[in-house]
Formats: structure tokens, sequence, C-alpha cells
């Protein structure tokens, strides 16, 4: 009966050497513990399957930590790199857009300035017109004015020659 539970005993300890590292270790060392105090080869073997269960599914190594870190950092770098690009594709976007609009308002202010300097040329046209034809009525009236002041004279003087050949 011992020789049998050695055999089961080596048994599950070359099935916990198996694995590798710290933690199976561990297992191994609880394992030899376990059977030392006299517990069943059988409950020591759950109770290290149990923690070899709960240790890979829940508990990680220092080992497990450091790759992860590693691959957290190697993903950080990554997601950098990809939000540095997208910054500067961002950059290069709005540069480009702002452009295009300076470019649109240039040419908009261009043409309203042209469409003003039209306007104040066919305004100063109409003021040129307008002052024609207030010369060219004062003219007008000028003539009109000289011809009525001359007759007036005239009938004047005619009548002070009349009146002085009356009186003498």
């Amino acid at each position: 009966m011992r020789r049998a539970g050695l055999d089961s005993q080596a048994q599950d300890a070359q099935r916990i050497k198996r694995f590798s590292g710290l933690r199976l270790n561990y297992l191994y060392s609880l394992y030899d513990a376990l059977v030392s105090i006299n517990v069943p080869s059988d409950k020591a073997r759950a109770v290290v399957d149990a923690m070899e269960r709960d240790m890979g599914s829940t508990l990680a190594t220092k080992q497990d930590l450091e790759f992860h870190t590693l691959a957290t950092k190697k993903d950080i770098e990554i997601l950098r790199r990809d939000v540095e690009g997208r910054i500067e594709f961002l950059k290069q976007d709005i540069e480009t857009r702002i452009e295009i609009l300076k470019q649109d308002m240039l040419g908009r202010i261009e043409n309203l300035k042209q469409d003003m300097e039209r306007r104040f040329e066919v305004l100063g046209q109409g003021i040129e017109a307008r002052f024609a034809r207030v010369d060219e009525r004062f003219d007008s009236l000028e003539l009109r004015m000289t011809v009525k002041l001359g007759s007036m004279l005239a009938v004047c003087f005619g009548l002070a020659i009349a009146a002085l050949r009356f009186w003498h």
C-alpha cells in the first residue's frame, strides 16, 4: 500500500514538474508540504489541481505581468503613433481647407471690389450727366434772363425818351 502511495506521489510530482515557472514550483512545494503532513495524496493532488486552476485563471506571474506590460507599452506606442498620424492628417486637412477658404474669400473680395468700382463708375457718369444738364439749364436760363433784361432795358429806355419828348 505504501508502495502504491509512493508511485502515485511520484506520478503527481512528475505531472507537476512538467510545468515550468515559479507558479509550478510553488505548486510542487505545496504538494510536497501537504504529503509531508500526512494529507492523502489524492486530496493533496485535488488541492494542487484547484490551486493550479485558480492560479491559471485568476493569478498572474511576474512574467505574465512583464509580458502584458510590454504588450501594453507597444500598444500605447502604436496608438500614440496612430494618433499623431491622424492629428497630422487633420492638421494638413484643416490647413488645406483654410487655404481654400482664403482663396475663395480673396476671389469674392476681388469680385466685390470690381463690382463696387463698376458701380462707382456708373454713379460718377450719372452725376456728370446731371451736372451737364444743370449746366445746360443754367446756360438756357442765363440766355433767357439776358433777353428779358435786354428787352426791359430797351422798353425802359424807350419810355424814358418818350417821357422826355412829351414834357419838352
